[in-house]
């Protein structure tokens, strides 16, 4: 019997907008893949390069980064910080021989949670497409879970 592939999908939230567009998504009891795994911040400001790329070497398929509409950041300028960082950690991904399209900025109001919804149904099609990271063999059984219990909201 063939296993199908379901990817580990790793969505940065910030507090203010993309966590509650995936807070009301439930709320209005959207469907959406349970693989995506999210972590909120106080501010996508605060997701930095390392945060993405320790993601992938702990084992995850993709990662998106979800914060306020630009122009509308509570933090001024976080989610155009995180924009930039977003772009690194793809050039980086490229640079080691990973696909980076494993990696995507989004950004939501609160109230847009349909679009998140979206986004998640989205990221994992798009993650199923180019197949399971070559790191994923690569690392420890519970590399995933130590990773989630790392506070980066600190």
């Amino acid at each position: 019997m063939e296993e199908t592939f379901e990817p580990q999908i790793l969505a940065f939230c910030c507090k203010y907008c993309a966590y509650a567009a995936a807070d009301l998504a439930g709320s209005m009891r959207l469907n959406y893949p349970a693989n995506v795994k999210i972590i909120q911040v106080p501010c996508t400001g605060r997701v930095d390069v390392i945060h993405i790329l320790k993601a992938f070497e702990s084992g995850v398929d993709g990662v998106f980064v979800a914060g306020c509409l630009e122009g509308e950041c509570h933090f001024l300028k976080g989610n155009l910080m995180a924009k930039r960082r977003v772009n690194q950690a793809k050039e980086i991904l490229r640079s080691v021989g990973l696909e980076p399209e494993r990696c995507e900025m989004f950004n939501l109001s609160s109230a847009m949670g349909v679009r998140f919804a979206e986004i998640a149904r989205e990221m994992t099609q798009r993650i199923k497409e180019l197949g399971p990271s070559p790191l994923r063999d690569k690392v420890k059984p519970d590399s995933l879970k130590k990773f989630l219990e790392y506070p980066i909201a600190a």
